[in-house]
């Protein structure tokens, strides 16, 4: 037998369905460990356990035709000391997890069913003290590697590496009921070098969230240098999400050539004063979306979460900016349609004493839903709900618009408010009252107008309180 090879059966796993083979698990992984690593095999069968803890220099296969179901029993996930939600806190261990490894690698055609109903209820009923178990999630490791596998029923969040290096997540498709609580897919929290691609992602959270902790954190850790290409998105809360837990900065990202259908939100970034951290270097192209809530959001007045409802996160006042305020910067999005969009077009609500800042909207079309009904676009306190929006930005400097073209909308295609340096380069709005205007200003200064376009309307811009010298 290959020295490098270890069959769960040959350790006493029984496939049956009801076996509890966790023990089998942990004497296959220990003893390939003590041999200096190689692969652990899981073959085709039904096995049953409970958590599984990896080591270094294991691969841990999982054939075509294995099915892996993790028990349905509190008593048999111990409690240990992890990050949930952006804070150090007690937690139940994660189906699949480690610490402090090196060269990890979960792989296979095999199908993992973490069995997450009897977690959500227990949720639902307000019976847990600690946090739900996490599918996959790995703390402070090196050179990891997910590919292949089908996971499905995640008790919490279904991936997550925390202050991990050289992760990469291929092939892999992860499918939560839509109604399930904080089944997010894919969450790397300060996490360094990332790569997401090929993937599918149906969940009843957000599909893809970047995070960095938050005040609570006793450090912070950035999350940076992430690629997310090729994957598919549906259903869920946001496509791509970047925050709230964002204190230790996220920065160098690029999300390319994806797809969201039925998401609430496209691509979404949030935080809020209290949180602090820097979002910078942020780029986005080739995306197509439809039937979403609304295509790009970004928010920094978020309210969910400890703290959300003190004045201070609502308050659309001035405050003196400290360590603790939120910065978004050099955000570029290009080549992107959207169509059947449900709410508003793109959503921007920076801060009055720190404005989002470098946002570039590049060939862009975007398609309001003639169905769409009146909410909220963002999770924000004291804004009004609107319908079949357009752009709304609100408290944003250096904004260029470059090929946009908005259809479908109600009122103004874009309402820019309280912004300086605004460029609108060979954009069209159409489809919209002849009486309103195609763009909308309020308190806006220092604007460039180069070759654009309008139908059926009788006037381009109307300027409300603003101090514009624009060019045109």
């Amino acid at each position: 037998m290959n020295k490098n090879f270890y069959n769960i059966t040959d350790y006493g796993a029984v496939g049956d369905g009801k076996t509890i083979n966790t023990a089998a698990f942990d004497r296959a992984i220990q003893e390939c460990a003590e041999n200096g690593g190689g692969t652990v095999y899981v073959p085709a069968g039904i096995f049953l356990t409970a958590s599984i803890t990896l080591k270094s220099n294991i691969t841990l296969y999982f054939e075509i035709g294995s099915i892996v179901k993790f028990v349905q029993d509190v008593a048999q996930y111990k409690l240990v000391q992890g990050r949930w939600e952006g804070s150090e806190q007690e937690l139940y261990t994660s189906l699949i997890h480690g610490k402090d490894l090196e060269n990890i690698t979960i792989s296979g055609r095999g199908f993992l069913d973490g069995q997450g109903e009897y977690w959500w209820q227990l949720f639902k009923n307000n019976e847990l003290k600690h946090p739900r178990p996490r599918f996959i999630a790995f703390r402070n490791c090196d050179n990891v590697l997910i590919e292949g596998i089908r996971l499905v029923n995640s008790p919490a969040w279904t991936i997550n590496p925390v202050e991990c290096h050289n992760v990469t997540v291929n092939k892999v498709t992860i499918k939560n009921p839509a109604n399930s609580p904080n089944t997010d897919g894919i969450n790397p929290s300060s996490s360094k070098n990332v790569q997401i691609a090929n993937c599918h992602i149906d969940v009843g959270d957000d599909c893809i969230a970047l995070k960095s902790g938050t005040e609570d954190c006793p450090k912070f850790v950035s999350c940076e240098n992430i690629t997310i290409i090729n994957c598919t998105m549906v259903h869920g809360h946001g496509g791509v999400v970047i925050g709230s837990e964002m204190s230790g900065d996220i920065r160098n990202v690029v999300i390319s050539n994806c797809i969201f259908e039925g998401t609430d939100r496209g691509i979404r970034l949030k935080s809020r004063r209290g949180r602090g951290g820097l979002v910078e270097d942020i780029r986005v192209n080739n995306i197509i979306m439809k039937d979403v809530f609304c295509t790009i959001i970004m928010n920094l007045y978020y309210f969910c979460g400890k703290g959300g409802k003190d004045k201070r996160v609502w308050d659309k006042e001035i405050y003196p900016v400290d360590k603790s305020t939120p910065s978004f910067r050099r955000i570029h999005f290009s080549d992107i349609t959207a169509r059947e969009v449900r709410n508003a077009a793109v959503f921007l609500y920076g801060l009055p004493e720190m404005p989002l800042e470098e946002i570039t909207f590049d060939n862009i079309s975007i398609e309001l839903a003639e169905d769409a009904r009146p909410a909220v676009p963002a999770m924000a306190d004291k804004i009004e709900p609107v319908v079949q929006q357009g752009f709304y930005c609100n408290n944003v400097r250096d904004i260029k618009f470059i090929n946009v073209r908005v259809s479908g909308h109600l009122g103004p295609g874009f309402e820019i408010v309280n912004a300086e340096g605004i460029d609108f380069n060979g954009c069209k709005i159409d489809k919209i009252d002849e009486n309103d205007p195609c763009i909308l200003f309020d308190g806006v200064r220092d604007t460039y107008f180069s070759g654009n376009r309008q139908e059926k309307i009788k006037g381009f811009l109307k300027l409300r309180d603003s101090k514009d010298n624009g060019r045109m």
